[in-house]
């Protein structure tokens, strides 16, 4: 994944994210709040909430706004408070964001099966 570190220093923003010239910046692109909303990582596992599966919807507006709909791993999960909220900080440093939004829904919940295989290769479950 662009921005991974192999070192555990925090991932950061790569080109893709950035604007380009001088001129006005744009709405984000959906790869761009991806790439922000990977440098955010869930403390008890060590993989990106992107590539956990935690991500359900991402609503781009003309307007610079963000909507995001996410879940946690389990209702009880320690990070419920934070990670909305460091993912909300993540996309709103993005060049074109005005603002972002996110949601926590419990429906469909959360399994293994919504991890990607980079997910399931970093946690040998393979």
């Amino acid at each position: 994944m662009e921005g991974w570190t192999p070192d555990g220093d925090e991932p950061t923003l790569t080109e893709a994210a950035a604007p380009k010239g001088d001129g006005p910046v744009g709405p984000a692109s959906e790869d761009a709040v991806i790439e922000a909303i990977a440098t955010v990582h869930d403390p008890e596992i060590p993989v990106n909430i992107y590539e956990l599966g935690l991500i359900y919807a991402i609503d781009l507006y003309d307007d610079g706004r963000v909507h995001i709909e996410m879940t946690l791993t389990a209702p009880n999960c320690p990070s419920a408070q934070e990670l909305p909220i460091q993912v909300k900080d993540a996309v709103e440093k993005i060049p074109g964001v005005k603002s972002a939004e996110v949601d926590v829904v419990w429906d469909p919940p959360w399994d293994m099966s919504r991890m990607s295989d980079e997910a399931r290769l970093a946690l040998n479950m393979f």
